[in-house]
């Protein structure tokens, strides 16, 4: 379980294990998750073309996006923090035993103020346990005003063939199609024969995740299910896969890679969370096997 600086497909960042062989790499770019390997498999798809420059967001893995989701504003596109190097933990580098849980961090400094001038600190806890990962946001409002944001963990899930995947949950629940931008309610049985953009208020029925607790959302990929869980503090999920066409125009994703890959999010996409002066806000999202 010790923390150790690494390098994972041209990313620097850090990997840790668990004895029965489970890993995760963490990149210092974005703090995002590039890598879960679990039972043996790899659970996390990462694009083989994604720039590796350091600056480029990266397609794959789990990337936070904040403090913006999208294009649903006047910042970049999902954001800044994913393009912006981030440092583990205090905690993190005190620790003075293995750990199976580490933190980054991210606070508002002179680059993201000539984007954003708000003063924040963004901790992202990342815990891995046995056939479990969890990935944790954390936001503090460090300034004086009220804070407002939208954003997800933007997690893209890797899958054996798209096309005989199913995932199931949210039944009857508000669905926003974004493709033909249509409202209806959920199905709860969503499978995918082309491009598929979709926004879901979620129905959260525990804010923790238990091994009782009924998940968000379960990944059928053959024989092997994925349950995916999330808290209510974020409020809604998004659904994606660019499918065969839209692929063909992403220049970091091959032809076929939406074939092997479903983003599954934690997301609040519609309306903006608001962090008073000198408050936190914090939300989770979690695979289980």
């Amino acid at each position: 379980m010790n923390l150790t600086a690494d390098t994972y497909q041209g990313h620097a960042g850090w990997r840790w294990s668990l004895p029965n062989g489970d890993r995760v790499f963490v990149a210092q770019q974005g703090a995002q998750v590039l890598s879960w390997h679990a039972a043996g498999a790899e659970r996390l798809y990462l694009s083989p073309t994604s720039a590796c420059d350091g600056i480029t967001a990266i397609r794959g893995g789990v990337p936070v996006c904040f403090p913006q989701f999208n294009q649903r504003g006047n910042l970049p596109k999902h954001g800044f923090v994913r393009n912006m190097p981030w440092r583990l933990s205090e905690a993190s580098l005190e620790a003075a035993t293995p750990t199976s849980t580490h933190a980054f961090e991210l606070q508002a400094n002179e680059a993201t103020r000539s984007i954003w001038p708000v003063n924040f600190r963004a901790l992202l806890t990342v815990d891995l346990q046995a056939h479990q990962l969890k990935i944790s946001l954390r936001v503090d409002n460090l300034g004086e005003s009220t804070l407002t944001f939208t954003g997800a963990l933007h997690t893209y899930l890797a899958v054996s063939d798209i096309a005989q995947v199913s995932l199931h949950g949210q039944a009857q629940q508000p669905e926003w199609d974004a493709v033909k931008d249509t409202h209806q309610a959920c199905s709860g049985n969503l499978r995918f024969e082309a491009e598929f953009d979709r926004v879901y208020d979620v129905e959260t029925k525990a804010e923790e995740a238990t091994a009782h607790s009924a998940p968000t959302w379960v990944l059928q990929d053959g024989a092997q299910s994925l349950k995916i869980s999330q808290s209510a503090t974020w409020g809604q999920s998004v659904v994606w896969n660019p499918g065969a066409e839209k692929a063909r125009q992403l220049q970091d994703m091959p032809d076929s890679g939406y074939q092997h890959m479903l983003c599954v999010e934690a997301a609040r996409v519609n309306t903006p969370i608001d962090v008073p002066a000198f408050q936190s806000w914090e939300a989770w999202q979690q695979f289980n096997l």
